[in-house]
C-alpha cells in the first residue's frame, strides 16, 4: 500500500464512524453483533413537534439617552453574526457626551439581549429567567409562529433566577410539567432555546449530576447539553416530553459552552412562579443563623458519628434562632422532621417554610441531641452584613494549653460584651499546633470537647482530660463566626 492510500484509507475511518453513528437504530443493529443490553440512540424529532412550539424567544430592549447607547453586550454574538451573516452591530459603541451641550436628549431603544421561555399557561403566562428580563425596559416574546407580543413582567426572583411574564395572548400551547424526582443521572434530556439569537436550536444530552449545589436555595441540575448564552430560560425535557428544568447557567471559562451546564429543577420553578403570580413578589422564611457544612473529622470528634447537619456559625441577635434557645456550635441535624443531610438544605427547607410557622428542630450539642421549637420569620430583600466585633484592650495573659502552642486569658466584661459573647476564654497568642490548627491571637474559644469552657481554669482542665493521641476539638468564634477547630498535639 502506497503512503498516499494509507493516509487517504486512515482519514476516511473517522468520517465512516462518524456516518454509522448517524445510521438509522435498525441499521446500526444489522450490522453490530447482537447484544442483549444494548440500545439505540434516542429520537427526538416526535418531542421537538411536541414541546417546539411551546417555546418562545424572548428579546429585552432598553431606552437610553442618545449618544450613550451600547450595543448588544455579547461580544461572541456580535462576532458570529459579523462572520457568517454579514450584519452590522446594531447600535454605536459607547460616546461620553460633551458637557454642556444637548441637556434634553431624547431616548432611544437598545437591544439589550436575547434569552428563551416557555408556555406555561394556554392564556399567556411565560415562565424565564430573571437574569434575562432584569433591567429591561421592554419584553418582547416571540412565538413559533413568529406573532410578536409585548410581554408585561409578572415578577421575578432573582434568588432563584425564575421570572413570569404575560403576554395578551389565548389558546397558547402549555409545557406538560414533569416530576423531578424520577429524574436519573444518565437520563437523556433536551433542551430548545434561542443560543446566540439563533431561535429554536434544539440540543440534547444526558443528566450528569442531581442536587448541584451552587446557590443556597436551588439544587441544580447538571447536564452536558450544549447551553449557550440565549440559551437561558429554555425548558429542560425529558424523553416523556415533560419540562424538568429550566436552563440557567453554565461553566465556562470562553464565555462558550464546555460541557457542563445548570437548570434549575422545574419543582422549585413552579413553587416560585405561582407565588409571582399571587403577588408579584417571594416570601421565604428565616431563623437568622449563619452556617457551615460538618466535616468527617469533627463529626467524629464531637460524637456525631458521620458528617451531616448543618453548623451553626453565628446566632443573628434577636432572632427567631435566638429566641428558640439556638447557639452558635449547634449542628441542626432536623428540621420539621426531615433529615438534614448537608449545610444546604437548611435554608431550603427554612426558605420553603411559611414566615409566621412554629417549626420543630433538633439540634446536637454537646454530645447530645435535643428538641427545640422555632418560630419562622420572613426573609427580608436583602440582608446587611454587620461589621464584626473590633478587639479590645487586653488584659494580662494566663498562660494555659501550651503543649497546643496556646496561652490564652479570662474574658473581661468589657470584652465579652463587645465580642457578644456569653463564655469563653481569649486567645492571646497561637504558636506550633494551634497556629498550624488555623487559631490566632483575637479568637475566643467556647468549648474543648463538648466541655463549655467559661475561664481559662476551665480551658486548662478540658485540655488536660483531653485524648493526646486525637486531635484535640475547639469550638472557636472568629468575629462574628464560629467554626470547629481540630488542634493535633506534637507528639
Amino acid at each position: 500500500m502506497s503512503f498516499r492510500t494509507w493516509m487517504l484509507a486512515s482519514l476516511a475511518a473517522p468520517m465512516l464512524l462518524g456516518a454509522a453513528a448517524s445510521l438509522p437504530a435498525t441499521a446500526q443493529a444489522q450490522s453490530a453483533p447482537a447484544a442483549g443490553t444494548a440500545r439505540g440512540l434516542p429520537d427526538f424529532t416526535d418531542l421537538v413537534e411536541q414541546v417546539g412550539p411551546s417555546v418562545v424567544n424572548i428579546r429585552t430592549v432598553e431606552r437610553v439617552r442618545a449618544g450613550a447607547a451600547n450595543g448588544p453586550a455579547d461580544e461572541e454574538m456580535q462576532e458570529f453574526f459579523r462572520r457568517f451573516f454579514g450584519i452590522p452591530l446594531p447600535g454605536t459603541p459607547r460616546q461620553t457626551p460633551r458637557p454642556n451641550t444637548r441637556p434634553q436628549q431624547p431616548e432611544q431603544e437598545v437591544p439589550r439581549g436575547v434569552g428563551s421561555g416557555f408556555v406555561i399557561s394556554p392564556d399567556g403566562y411565560v415562565m424565564t429567567n430573571a437574569h434575562v428580563v432584569e433591567g429591561a425596559d421592554e419584553v418582547i416574546v416571540t412565538l413559533t409562529d413568529k406573532r410578536e407580543f409585548k410581554a408585561r413582567i409578572v415578577g421575578a426572583d432573582s434568588r432563584t433566577d425564575v421570572a413570569v411574564v404575560k403576554i395578551e395572548a389565548t389558546g397558547l400551547p402549555a409545557v406538560r410539567i414533569g416530576d423531578v424526582n424520577r429524574l436519573r443521572v444518565g437520563e437523556w434530556v433536551m433542551a430548545i432555546g434561542s443560543p446566540f439569537g439563533l431561535e429554536n436550536t434544539v440540543t440534547a444530552g444526558i443528566v450528569s449530576a442531581k442536587q448541584r449545589d451552587t446557590g443556597n436555595y436551588l439544587p441544580f441540575i447538571q447536564t452536558d447539553v450544549a447551553v449557550n448564552p440565549g440559551n437561558s430560560g429554555g425548558p429542560l425535557i425529558n424523553l416523556r416530553g415533560e419540562v424538568v428544568g429550566i436552563n440557567s447557567q453554565i461553566y465556562s471559562r470562553s464565555g462558550g459552552f464546555m460541557g457542563i451546564s445548570f437548570a434549575i429543577p422545574i419543582d422549585e420553578a413552579i413553587r416560585v412562579s405561582e407565588q409571582l403570580r399571587v403577588s408579584g413578589r417571594v416570601t421565604r422564611g428565616r431563623i437568622g443563623v449563619q452556617i457551615a457544612e460538618v466535616t468527617r473529622e469533627v463529626a467524629e470528634s464531637i460524637g456525631l458519628g458521620k458528617p451531616q447537619g448543618a453548623l451553626v456559625r453565628s446566632v443573628e441577635a434577636g432572632s427567631p434562632a435566638e429566641k428558640a434557645g439556638l447557639e452558635a456550635g449547634d449542628i441542626v441535624t432536623r428540621f420539621e422532621g426531615r433529615a438534614i443531610e448537608k449545610a444546604t438544605d437548611l435554608p431550603r427547607m427554612v426558605g420553603n417554610t411559611k414566615p409566621g410557622t412554629r417549626s420543630a428542630i433538633t439540634v446536637f450539642r454537646r454530645g447530645q441531641s435535643r428538641d427545640l421549637s422555632v418560630t419562622v420569620a420572613e426573609l427580608e430583600p436583602e440582608q446587611t452584613a454587620r461589621k464584626p466585633g473590633t478587639q479590645g484592650s487586653e488584659p494580662k495573659a494566663a498562660a494555659a494549653g501550651q503543649a497546643l502552642g496556646l496561652t490564652v486569658s479570662d474574658l473581661t466584661e468589657a470584652r465579652r460584651k463587645e465580642l457578644k459573647v456569653k463564655r469563653g476564654v481569649y486567645v492571646e497568642a497561637a504558636t506550633d499546633a494551634g497556629a498550624r490548627a488555623g487559631l490566632r491571637e483575637g479568637d475566643v474559644i467556647l468549648s474543648v470537647g463538648n466541655t463549655e469552657i467559661a475561664s481559662a481554669r476551665d480551658f486548662e482542665a478540658a485540655v488536660a482530660k483531653a485524648d493526646r493521641s486525637k486531635p484535640v476539638n475547639m469550638l472557636v468564634q472568629r468575629g462574628e463566626l464560629v467554626q470547629y477547630v481540630l488542634v493535633r498535639p506534637v507528639r
